[in-house]
């Protein structure tokens, strides 16, 4: 199964939802689309919404921590919205949740990254 990726802004927020199996086979696919949403942004914010992530292996992973690194280096927030009970499992075995701040919902991390920048 294929990822789909959509993008939608919240105010100055991108949110970028997954759906589908993100594993090596679609890994480069998701970050080429997101390395060309945040192409020449500084100070983006972003939330990675996995609600509709049914799988993720460690492909998915470094897709995750190299766009955090990105975002990080360009002086941007990055947050983790809705992860299943198996994925968000997998990014606290691999210390994600130590780094990339986790929501349980998109909605919770859209007004948790409004309140960063005041």
């Amino acid at each position: 199964m294929r990822v789909q990726v959509d993008r939608r802004h919240r105010g100055s927020i991108l949110v970028a939802s997954l759906a589908g199996e993100l594993d090596h086979h679609a890994a480069q696919a998701v970050r080429i689309t997101l390395d060309q949403e945040l192409a020449g942004q500084h100070g983006i914010r972003l939330i990675l919404d996995l609600s509709g992530v049914t799988f993720m292996d460690s492909s998915g992973l470094g897709v995750i921590l190299g766009r955090y690194k990105k975002i990080r280096d360009s002086g941007g927030e990055m947050a983790i919205a809705g992860a299943s009970r198996s994925i968000d499992r997998l990014l606290e075995m691999s210390g994600l949740h130590k780094i990339v701040r986790m929501y349980p919902n998109c909605e919770v991390a859209v007004v948790a990254l409004k309140e960063v920048v005041k």
